[in-house]
């Protein structure tokens, strides 16, 4: 799906001796109405954190988990088993793609490729790439030179969105590769290039980025709002695994890993990271990593304890520049579940892959690992579950049947209409008000003017007494107060 192109929410740059025009005349800006206006324009605002929230009364940010849809795949082929991980989902067209590691433990490790026409029912095509045991008969398309950790321990493709990518390099890659021996044995992360994602070969034998434990799932992407690449790799923090994030501006020279600021909340074990630009807002970035519990805090329920011993589930964090991140919620996105082969395994289970896809004109889908096997008896098969969410809908405002209300901060916007991503329940409602920017209800849109309205959609024009229309209002700052009963509002926008 191609990334439109969305007006800023960051804080405006502006300095205190600009005025507004309104009314007839010009009014002086005030400079804390300055710092906290943002330009959303006709781009989306959405509330995976407090970024637009100026105050909450009997209201709150609400995350919501997927819905499991099933089981879509299960790693069972010879050449996959126990060991495979570290999942990549990408959307080509209107086909999807699957990247992923086989084998690692009685076979080498293997990345393979997989296909489908929905994100649901899946095919391993036969690419005849390279050999296993005698046949290549098979959906592998790269193995290291060595069995294990050396070029396919994860493998992470990605579609360059560049627009200076050649074809020749309109695929690229970032995978692990052990150098040295013994003591002096050290871990790097290689680049790899394709024209068709399918046949791949390394962009030079230097690394590129050295500094760096790269033992899990790094990710790169092209950063269609900052236009430079992003990669985000395995890194430590006060002696946990954790996430740092370096930049490039042409995939070849990197600058220095930084680890990512997680404003003061604790750190946690992060295994993986699963950050991506949210497609319909890239200026927005969600990350959802899979956070270990060491077993020095918690063992495995109902299976031999190991040394490698723990568990895990997975978490949802945002950010506006990829580098400050919300944890807004400390709460799981995706607990371990009943299932009793999801309490054991340690770092192999409840994992997102990386990617979010569109699946639907409603829901989002994406997809997580579970069953990973990493003990002697090798009982266990990986699969991958695959889960909804709403368009928007990872966090929501949300108000209780008692109601509640929020106001955002002062905005500025272009367009005609303001449209919701909304749900209530049959006797909820939802009210809107547009206020200036000191808080005013303004003439024509103050409460009494809103027309009620319930329901669920994913694009709700708010309506008032004299009509829908709020282009008058473009011209200044404003403020949007809504007042909701057992309501959920998802995402906001101004439509022409």
């Amino acid at each position: 799906m191609p990334v439109p192109h969305i007006a800023s929410l960051r804080y405006l740059t502006l300095v205190a001796g600009i005025c507004w025009l309104g009314a007839g005349r010009l009014l002086a800006a005030d400079p804390k109405t300055i710092a906290e206006t943002r330009r959303l324009g006709s781009g989306l605002g959405l509330f995976f954190d407090d970024d637009l929230i100026a105050s909450m009364d009997g209201a709150a940010l609400r995350l919501h988990s997927p819905v499991p849809r099933g089981v879509v795949f299960n790693f069972d082929a010879p050449w996959e088993g126990g060991l495979s991980a570290y999942i990549s989902i990408h959307k080509v067209g209107e086909k999807y793609r699957m990247y992923y590691r086989g084998g690692g433990d009685l076979v080498r490790e293997y990345t393979c490729l997989a296909f489908s026409d929905d994100a649901v029912h899946w095919t391993r095509p036969k690419l005849g790439l390279i050999e296993f045991e005698g046949s290549k008969d098979n959906n592998i398309i790269w193995t290291g030179p060595r069995k294990a950790y050396d070029e396919s321990h994860n493998f992470s493709p990605f579609k360059d969105l560049n627009p200076a990518a050649t074809p020749e390099h309109a695929w690229k890659a970032v995978t692990v590769s052990r150098r040295g021996e013994g003591d002096r044995r050290k871990n790097v992360l290689m680049g790899f290039v394709s024209a068709d994602g399918i046949h791949w070969k390394r962009l030079r034998d230097e690394p590129l980025i050295t500094e760096g434990a790269f033992d899990s799932h790094n990710v790169v992407f092209w950063d269609v709002v900052q236009k430079q690449y992003v990669c985000y790799l395995r890194a430590g923090q006060q002696g946990k695994k954790s996430i740092a994030r370096c930049t490039s501006k042409d995939f070849l020279d990197w600058t220095k890993p930084e680890l990512l600021d997680f404003g003061g909340t604790p750190i946690e074990h992060f295994y993986t990271n699963g950050i991506v630009q949210y497609y319909r807002q890239p200026e927005v970035y969600v990350g959802l990593p899979m956070r270990f519990i060491h077993p020095t805090q918690r063992n495995t329920i109902g299976f031999e304890k190991r040394k490698t011993d723990g568990l895990s589930d997975a978490v949802f964090m945002s950010s506006h520049d990829g580098q400050h991140w919300n944890r807004a919620f400390m709460e799981a996105f995706l607990r371990p579940g009943p299932d009793p082969k999801n309490w054991g395994g340690a770092h192999g289970n409840t994992t997102p892959s990386w990617g979010i896809v569109q699946t639907s004109d409603t829901e989002i889908s994406l997809f997580w690992a579970e069953h990973y096997d990493n003990y002697p008896a090798k009982e266990l098969i990986p699969r991958l579950i695959r889960g909804t969410v709403r368009i928007d809908g990872f966090v929501s405002v949300n108000a209780p049947y008692a109601g509640g209300e929020f106001v955002t901060k002062p905005l500025t916007f272009s367009g005609k209409r303001l449209v919701l991503n909304c749900a209530t329940s049959a006797p909820g409602s939802i009210r809107v008000e547009i206020q200036d920017a000191a808080g005013k209800p303004l003439p024509g849109y103050t409460l009494s003017d809103a027309v009620e309205f319930w329901g669920d959609e994913i694009e709700r024009v708010v309506d008032f007494k004299n009509g829908p229309d709020v282009s008058a209002l473009a011209v200044k700052p404003i403020r949007l107060r809504f007042v909701m009963k057992d309501a959920d509002i998802y995402a906001i926008r101004f439509r022409p």
